[in-house]
């Protein structure tokens, strides 16, 4: 068995013990993401939880960290890699608070299909805005990285009314290899 076929089937055994349909992957609009084969340990997160990205996506983070702060914006990172398995335990915690399945797959990639799963994808703050909230849109970080995040090789994932089918997300940028 290959190892995306691997990778595939330990998608459909997540899926199934989440309650995610099986035809989910046929007619997810999302692409199935890979876990990468090279991680670096990245400053920790707003919480001062360890974080990791790809060696690239890392660099370019800090560059564009840098040129943000250069031009007095203050970035940090709330959240970057995450696992098959933390991205399923994620989801296991909002079933256990009596979330259904289908409303969290509209705020939540479902185990396979997280843009957090490459090691290219950060979940960007600012101190004047509460984390993971819409309201960052209107934060001069968001402005700053609307014009220049391009240029460090990261784009908004998620923007409005995306073709994914995943409800806006201004804090989600991911680095563009």
């Amino acid at each position: 068995m290959s190892n995306s076929n691997i990778a595939l089937a330990r998608v459909h055994e997540i899926h199934q013990s989440l309650g995610i349909a099986p035809e989910y992957i046929e007619s997810c609009k999302l692409p199935l993401c890979a876990e990468p084969e090279e991680l670096t340990d990245t400053e920790p997160d707003f919480l001062d939880r360890p974080q990791k990205l790809t060696p690239a996506s890392f660099a370019a983070w800090t560059d564009m960290k840098a040129a943000a702060e250069a031009d007095g914006v203050e970035l940090f990172m709330i959240s970057a890699f995450r696992s098959l398995q933390y991205q399923q335990e994620l989801i296991v915690r909002k079933l256990e608070k009596g979330q259904l399945i289908a409303d969290i797959l509209k705020v939540n990639a479902a185990p396979g299909f997280s843009e957090h799963h490459t090691g290219r994808a950060i979940d960007i703050g600012t101190p004047d805005s509460e984390p993971l909230q819409e309201c960052f849109e209107n934060t001069e970080a968001f402005q700053w990285l609307e014009e220049n995040a391009s240029q460090f090789g990261f784009s908004l994932s998620y923007p409005r009314t995306n073709s994914y089918g995943i409800d806006y997300e201004p804090w989600h940028w991911c680095f563009q290899a």
